[in-house]
């Protein structure tokens, strides 16, 4: 579904991040780990296409990202951030926006925002005001505001590191168990080894903004590819 070659990103003139070569597969979930400031991050903004590289390429469904059409690719992907960003507005009119900017029928809206209000265990708050949310109330209606468009690409980044253990742990078993079902294709950032094992088929280790191994989260561990991936893997 996506494939990324000799890709080299720049942010403020310095290098951000580089890849030799990743392949991603349709409905497979990778989560993306590494340090603070490693490259995580500019990873998701260029495949949201909100980075333009310096060198290499993107291809989603085989053909350069540069030739899409912006938005039509965007009507592809769903982001979701590490803030809920959610509108002052009640939790049934933030699910419905998306749909709302497409002019989907009435009736679609309805029925897709209570089925993705459901699967996110949040269709008892539809009434309730955004701002009157928990943190992992708001970020369980910010996942629901992605699946209602039912984007090929869902975008991740640190989804659950705004909320607290207990509520960060039932989100991620509840994620999981629903990419599990649905075969979402996903792109989740994080910096939580145990987190990448739960979640991802694969995992990539970006260390220093550079891609230095994509395997089973058993395989890193095991098999770490250089000293870099040897000791980032200590220090978790």
């Amino acid at each position: 579904m996506i494939s990324i070659k000799d890709l080299l990103i720049q942010r403020n003139g310095n290098d951000a991040l580089k890849i030799a070569a990743l392949e991603i597969n349709k409905g497979e979930t990778l989560a993306v780990v590494g340090p603070n400031g490693a490259g995580k991050s500019t990873l998701l903004l260029a495949l949201a296409h909100l980075l333009t590289p310096v060198r290499g390429e993107i291809t989603f469904h085989g053909k350069l990202l540069k030739d899409w059409n912006d938005i039509e690719y965007r009507r592809k992907i769903a982001f979701v951030f590490q803030d809920p960003l959610l509108l002052d507005m009640s939790v049934r009119e933030n699910i419905a926006l998306g749909l709302k900017f497409r002019k989907a029928n009435k009736d679609v809206i309805k029925m897709q925002v209570i089925k993705w209000a459901k699967a996110m265990g949040v269709d008892h708050l539809l009434g309730r005001r955004a701002g009157l949310l928990s943190g992992g109330e708001a970020q369980r209606v910010s996942l629901a505001r992605a699946f209602v468009l039912d984007p090929e690409l869902l975008l991740m980044d640190e989804p659950f590191s705004a909320v607290d253990p207990p509520t960060r742990t039932q989100l991620l078993k509840d994620l999981s168990k629903l990419l599990a079902y649905d075969h979402r294709t996903t792109i989740f950032v994080t910096h939580n080894l145990k987190e990448a094992a739960q979640m991802g088929d694969h995992v990539a280790v970006v260390i220093g903004g550079e891609l230095k191994q994509v395997d089973t989260p058993k395989k890193i561990k095991a098999s770490p590819a250089d000293k870099s991936v040897r000791d980032f893997l200590k220090e978790l």
